[in-house]
C-alpha cells in the first residue's frame, strides 16, 4: 500500500503542479476562459472578478500539488484534494454533457482537451486521489505546523508574484500560435480538393467526383445526372493562424501584411476603450519613425470605426487601423495594446504595453544585427 500511496502522491502532485503552472503564467488566458463560462451561465455580473479568480484558482491548484507531492499535512491536503476533485469532476461532467464552452482550459493553452477528455482525465485522477484519502490517517506527518503552512504560504506568495509578473508583462512561456519563432503562413500550401456529388435522375443513385475528374464531356451522362452538392477538402490541416485583417469596407489585406518580406509591425488593441491610451500615443512616434525607414506599421482592433475615428482625433494618431476579431487579437498577444514584429511572416518579437520599445531600441536589437 505504501508503494501505491507514493505513486499516487507523485501522479497527483505533478498533474496539479503542471496544471496550475501553465494557467498561472498566463492569467489573462485563464481569465478569458472564465469569462466565457460567465457568459454561458448567465452570470455576467462576475466578469470583473475573472482575473482575480484566475490567479486564485491557479495558485490553489499549484500549491495543492506541491503539498501533496511533498506530503505536507497529509490529513488536511487529502480532504482538500478530495473536495476539489469531486467538485471539478462533477463540473466537467456537466460541461461534457451540455458543452457550454468547447475547451475548459484545464491545462491552459499548453494541452487542448475536449470536455469529455477532461472529464475522463478527472475520473482517472480520482483513483490516486482516493488512495491518498484512504491512507491519510496512516501517513506520518514529518512537518510541524509552522514548517508545513509556512512552506505552503511561501509557495503561494511566490506563485502569485509570478502570475502578476506575467500579467504585467507577457507569459514567461508562450503556448500560443503567435509565439516568437513561428511562421504565420504556409510556405508551399497544397491545393484544396473539391468534390462534387451528382444524382442519377432515373435511378436516384448518387456519385461523388473529384473535380475536374467527372465525365462532363459525355453528353449522355450530362442528360442523366444532375448536380447535388459540393464539398472542399483542405489538405493543409494545420492553419498557421485565424487572423483576418480587413479594412472598414470589408477588403481583406491579411496576406499583404502577413507575407510582407520586410519588417511588419502589428499593434493589437482588441478594445480601444479598455486599452492603455498612453501606450497608443507612445506608438505614434514609433510608427512615424518605422514608416520613415520603410517599415510597415498598422494597428488592429475590433472596435467600431466611430470609436477609432474618435481615438485618432483625440490623440492625433497617424497610423492606420484595420479590423480584426477580438478573440484572435487576445490570442495574438496578452496585452491591450500589444505589439508584434514580423519579418516574412516569422514572429521576431512581441511586447506587452509595459515593455514597448523605443524606435532606437528596436534598431539596436534588430537593425544592427543585420548589418
Amino acid at each position: 500500500m505504501r508503494f501505491y500511496h507514493f505513486i499516487s502522491r507523485i501522479v497527483v502532485g505533478v498533474v496539479f503542479i503542471f496544471s496550475g503552472f501553465v494557467k498561472g503564467i498566463d492569467p489573462l488566458g485563464m481569465a478569458y476562459r472564465l469569462e466565457d463560462y460567465f457568459y454561458a451561465w448567465g452570470t455576467e455580473w462576475m466578469l470583473p472578478a475573472a482575473l482575480t479568480l484566475s490567479i486564485i484558482l491557479s495558485t490553489a491548484e499549484f500549491v495543492l500539488g506541491v503539498v501533496v507531492l511533498f506530503n505536507l499535512k497529509p490529513k488536511v491536503n487529502a480532504w482538500l484534494l478530495l473536495g476539489m476533485m469531486l467538485f471539478f469532476t462533477g463540473l466537467t461532467f456537466i460541461d461534457a454533457i451540455y458543452n457550454p464552452v468547447p475547451d475548459c482550459g484545464c491545462f491552459g493553452d499548453a494541452i487542448k482537451l475536449t470536455n469529455w477528455q477532461t472529464f475522463y482525465k478527472n475520473v482517472v485522477l480520482m483513483v490516486p486521489t482516493l488512495v491518498l484519502f484512504i491512507w491519510r490517517n496512516k501517513t506520518k506527518d514529518q512537518w510541524n505546523n509552522f514548517q508545513a503552512y509556512g512552506a505552503a504560504g511561501v509557495f503561494a506568495l511566490v506563485f502569485i508574484w509570478l502570475s502578476l509578473h506575467c500579467y504585467r508583462h507577457l507569459p514567461i512561456i508562450d503556448f500560443m500560435d503567435w509565439k516568437k519563432g513561428n511562421k504565420m503562413f504556409v510556405e508551399n500550401p497544397l491545393p484544396v480538393k473539391y468534390f462534387l456529388t451528382y444524382r442519377n435522375t432515373t435511378t436516384g443513385e448518387t456519385q461523388e467526383y473529384l473535380s475536374p475528374n467527372y465525365p462532363f464531356s459525355d453528353s449522355v451522362w450530362v442528360l442523366q445526372w444532375e448536380f447535388v452538392s459540393q464539398r472542399a477538402e483542405d489538405p493543409n490541416t494545420e492553419k498557421s493562424h485565424d487572423l483576418q485583417i480587413l479594412d472598414f469596407e470589408g477588403n481583406d489585406y491579411t496576406e499583404n501584411f502577413i507575407r510582407n518580406p520586410g519588417y511588419q509591425f502589428l499593434l493589437t488593441a482588441w478594445s480601444l476603450e479598455k486599452a492603455d491610451h498612453k501606450s497608443l500615443k507612445k506608438m505614434d512616434d514609433f510608427a512615424r519613425a518605422a514608416e520613415a525607414d520603410g517599415h510597415s506599421f498598422i494597428a488592429l482592433t475590433s472596435s467600431l470605426s466611430e470609436e477609432i475615428d474618435s481615438i485618432k482625433e483625440t490623440m492625433s494618431l497617424t497610423y492606420e487601423f484595420y479590423n480584426a476579431d477580438d478573440i484572435t487579437l487576445k490570442i495574438m498577444v496578452r496585452s491591450n495594446p500589444g505589439l508584434i514584429l514580423l519579418e516574412n511572416g516569422v514572429v521576431l518579437d512581441k511586447w506587452h504595453y509595459n515593455d514597448f520599445p523605443s524606435y532606437a531600441e528596436f534598431e539596436d536589437k534588430f537593425i544592427q544585427k543585420t548589418q
